[in-house]
C-alpha cells in the first residue's frame, strides 16, 4: 500500500474515534442538564421593549405629535 492510503486510513480511524468520544461526552452532559428540572430564571418574563434614552431633539416617528402641523419656512 502506498503511504497516501495508509494516511487516509489513519485519518479516518482518528476521525471515528474523535466523533465517538465527542458523542459520549455530549450525551452525558445532555442527561445531566435535563434531569435537574430547572425551567429557566424562575422570574416573570417582561416582554416590553426597553426604553432607549435618545439625545435631545431626537424623537421616535411614533412619538410625533399628530395635531400640530408645521408650515414650511421660506427664506
Amino acid at each position: 500500500m502506498s503511504s497516501l492510503v495508509i494516511d487516509l486510513v489513519l485519518c479516518g480511524l482518528a476521525y471515528v474515534i474523535l466523533i465517538y468520544f465527542v458523542a459520549t461526552l455530549t450525551r452525558n452532559s445532555l442527561k445531566k442538564r435535563d434531569s435537574n428540572g430547572d425551567d429557566g430564571d424562575g422570574g416573570v418574563e417582561d416582554m416590553t421593549p426597553p426604553k432607549i434614552d435618545l439625545p435631545p431633539g431626537v424623537i421616535w416617528p411614533s412619538d410625533v405629535p399628530r395635531g400640530s402641523r408645521t408650515e414650511p419656512v421660506e427664506f
